[in-house]
C-alpha cells in the first residue's frame, strides 16, 4: 500500500524559496501519476504540479509556472516541490498525492487533466507567506 508523508512547510518571506518533500513508501511504478496539490483557506483544492513516473514527464499549473518545479529522486523514494519567488497567494496547505493511471503512455498533461482521479494522499504541510 502506497503511503505519502510531506515535510518542509513553514513560514517564508515573500520572495523567498522553499522545498517541500514527500516521502513515498510502497510500490509505485511507471503507471503512476504523482503530484502536489494545495488548498488555501476557503478555496477549492488546486493542482499545482504533477509528474508521470513513466518517463518523469511533468506539468506545472499556469498559476505557478516559472516559479515552481516538481521532481523526484528514485534512490530516496522522494518527490519534491521547489517553490521560488513565493507570494502571499501561495499560502496554503500543500498535499502530496498519487494515482495509478494503469496507462504506460501517460504524460504530465495526461496526469494533470486527470487530477480529480488522484486517490492517495498525504496529511499535508502548511506553507505560509505573510503579506
Amino acid at each position: 500500500q502506497v503511503q505519502l508523508v510531506e515535510s518542509g512547510g513553514g513560514s517564508v518571506q515573500a520572495g523567498g524559496s522553499r522545498r517541500l518533500s514527500c516521502a513515498v513508501t510502497g510500490d509505485v511504478n511507471r503507471y503512476y501519476c504523482m503530484g502536489w496539490f494545495r488548498q488555501a483557506a476557503g478555496k477549492e483544492r488546486e493542482g499545482v504540479a504533477v509528474i508521470a513516473l513513466g518517463g518523469d514527464r511533468t506539468y506545472v499549473a499556469d498559476s505557478v509556472k516559472g516559479r515552481f518545479t516538481i521532481s523526484r529522486e528514485n534512490a530516496k523514494n522522494s518527490l519534491y516541490l521547489q517553490m521560488n519567488n513565493l507570494v502571499s497567494d501561495d499560502t496554503a496547505m500543500y498535499y502530496c498525492a498519487a494515482w495509478n493511471s494503469r496507462n504506460f503512455m501517460n504524460s504530465g498533461l495526461y496526469c494533470y487533466e486527470r487530477r480529480a482521479d488522484f486517490d492517495i494522499w498525504g496529511q499535508g504541510t502548511q506553507v505560509t507567506v505573510p503579506s
